[in-house]
């Protein structure tokens, strides 16, 4: 059985779909819901609406989440569904009520793995985009804090620097259908986890400017615990570009988790931006995984 709800409670409430996400992380060996989806768990900002897949006995073995999107972003979806309950139409059910409330929304697959693949061919879909997490290992590097002439670099103020963020983001990821939402309670969200670090988000300006708009930033992204770090999002603001911020930023960034002990860095980049993908890969980086989306 399929339920709907815009609000997750009673029988089934966030930590119910926080462990469901859990299981199958552990079996596929990938996260099972984005990190936004995660957050729409833990601290709702944005109207999403949540798919329930119920069994007999009113345990949840699957689970959806549709973000109907806005301006030019299309709908968005991911599920998953218990180990122990696949292969019973159980993934299927849930796509095709995802879909029933959406028509044309886009699915995500993390991994593509082989299930994701053979769902998705069997309703008729096909693949519209891919994410690549790349990685690179953390060798010794030059201790000197990467400058670049004619800016200045300050660490993120919590308090005073979310709109600034926000707006920079904006302009930066504006055909991005994801980053490019990013509002200032989607900030506060992530400020709110315990991987937030404001002494890992940068702020270009202008050196004739230190006051004025930021022209790019850098955000790295450090779950305590672990040995890796995540170039979480890098921003140059479209009338910065070209004069080698990114790779600045970048290996401001290398450097920094280096000097932390961490062993390898790693980053998500849409597949078809060249431009990106060839900074990464002069700074080492190479395709691990890809998640892809289906339509």
């Amino acid at each position: 059985m399929i339920t709907q709800v815009d609000r997750l409670g009673g029988d089934i409430a966030a930590p119910d779909v926080l462990d469901l996400a859990e299981q199958v992380a552990r079996v596929d060996g990938v996260e099972a819901l984005s990190e936004q989806s995660v957050l729409e768990l833990r601290t709702p900002v944005r109207p999403v609406r949540h798919f329930l897949a119920l069994d007999g006995d009113g345990g949840l073995v699957g689970y959806a989440q549709l973000d109907h999107g806005q301006g030019a972003a299309q709908a968005g979806a991911e599920l998953a569904v218990v180990p122990a309950a696949r292969r019973r139409g159980v993934g299927r059910a849930l796509l095709d009520a995802v879909r029933g409330a959406a028509p044309g929304v886009s699915v995500w697959a993390h991994g593509n793995l082989p299930g994701a693949q053979a769902l998705a061919k069997a309703a008729g879909m096909s693949v519209v985009r891919e994410l690549l997490q790349m990685s690179a290992p953390l060798g010794p590097v030059d201790a000197t804090v990467p400058r670049h002439p004619g800016v200045v670099v300050e660490t993120f103020v919590a308090g005073r620097d979310e709109q600034d963020w926000v707006t920079l983001n904006a302009r930066a990821f504006a055909e991005h259908p994801e980053q490019g939402r990013m509002t200032v309670a989607d900030l506060r969200a992530r400020e709110a986890e315990d991987w937030f670090d404001p002494t890992l988000l940068w702020l270009v300006r202008p050196a004739a400017d230190p006051d004025g708009p930021p022209v790019a930033s850098m955000w790295v992204k450090v779950v305590p615990g672990e040995r890796s770090g995540e170039i979480y999002a890098l921003g140059v603001d479209p009338g910065a570009q070209g004069q080698g911020l990114g790779g600045m930023l970048t290996r401001r960034a290398l450097a920094e988790l280096h000097r932390r002990g961490l062993s390898r860095a790693t980053l998500y980049v849409e597949g078809d931006n060249a431009a990106a993908l060839r900074t990464y890969q002069r700074e080492g980086f190479h395709c691990v995984a890809i998640d892809v989306q289906y339509r």
